[in-house]
């Protein structure tokens, strides 16, 4: 019965089809139900229709000040349908080692951040958060795939929730790829 399980859930993962169409049925990381820094629920699905990039993060790291890069890109973009969403982790070096309070005053105090932050999370391996298991599976992102493998990994997500693009830790807010590939996401 667990083989049966297992089977079925995994054909269906993968014969999910994920299509760009408006109004199509999509496979999507934002099927998902998680809570905020203070705690409360939030429905991913609420942002289906708008651009997502997800950015797991941290505090104390060599990379927290793209936390300034990811306020620019969402204030530039924002009103266009873009929004932010940042994922506290604390499986790197143990760099996010506050509480969910904490996180979220630093996040306002040093960077004056607007964009939604959500409760801090396991990203990779066995208990990474469903949101994470969805953006590094190879069944539902066979071009992207994999462990994250540091802090500020981020995941461009369309309209309709589908996995577009991939940015390593060293892909910086404003470089031209990552910036070019939101603008092309907001005009399909």
């Amino acid at each position: 019965m667990k083989y049966v399980f297992g089977l079925v859930t995994a054909l269906t993962i993968v014969i999910s089809p994920i299509f760009a169409e408006k109004g199509a049925v999509v496979t999507t990381p934002l099927n998902y139900k998680t809570k905020t820094l203070d705690g409360k629920e939030v429905d991913l699905t609420s942002y289906k229709g708008k651009v997502v990039l997800v950015v797991n993060v941290a505090s104390a790291c060599g990379y927290t000040s793209q936390y300034k890069g990811m306020q620019n890109i969402y204030e530039k973009f924002n009103k266009d349908g873009f929004v932010v969403l940042g994922v506290p982790s604390n499986e790197f070096g143990g760099q996010e080692p506050g509480s969910n309070d904490e996180i979220a005053n630093f996040c306002k105090t040093n960077y004056g951040v607007t964009f939604p932050v959500l409760e801090k999370q396991m990203v990779k391996g066995a208990n990474a958060s469903p949101l994470y298991k969805h953006l590094t599976s190879k069944e539902t992102n066979p071009k992207s795939s994999g462990d994250v493998k540091w802090n500020f990994t981020k995941f461009l997500l369309g309209k309709n929730g589908e996995i577009l693009g991939r940015f390593e830790s060293s892909v910086d807010l404003d470089d031209a790829s990552l910036v070019g590939a939101v603008e092309a996401a907001l005009k399909k």
